[in-house]
């Protein structure tokens, strides 16, 4: 992959961060008054989830390129590592917010279906650059 392709991915991965504050945003204002944290909280999990799923395709329709299913795999990997370090050092050490309430999220035992978002971060490039 060149640095083009890589820049290209960077940019991509920050429209996805962009993406995931406005969704929050929007369940925090609208969905959790009205249907509840839990609730609220599936719901928006999805939407993120399409929206990856769309900017995915958005993506790869319009890169210029002919990209290996390995290519695509580092793709989902480098949005997956970034999003992840995105999510914690920033959760955590800007934010304020502790290690346990960060991980909680990650609790599908509890409900929390968040876990969906990191494995579509990874699996999308492959999934539309295979399918689509």
């Amino acid at each position: 992959m060149d640095t083009k392709i890589l820049l290209y991915t960077f940019g991509m991965w920050f429209v996805f961060v962009i993406a995931a504050i406005l969704n929050g945003g929007f369940r925090e204002k609208f969905v959790t008054l009205r249907l509840g944290k839990q609730t609220a909280h599936v719901i928006s999990t999805f939407i993120f989830m399409c929206a990856i799923l769309t900017g995915t395709y958005l993506f790869l329709d319009n890169l210029s390129a002919t990209l290996s299913r390995n290519d695509l795999l580092l793709i989902g990997g480098f949005w997956l590592a970034m999003t992840i370090l995105f999510e914690f050092v920033f959760g955590h050490y800007v934010m304020g917010h502790p290690w346990e309430t960060l991980l909680a999220d990650y609790n599908i035992f509890k409900g929390r279906v968040w876990i969906l978002v990191p494995i579509t971060t990874l699996f999308a490039p492959l999934f539309v650059g295979t399918y689509f």
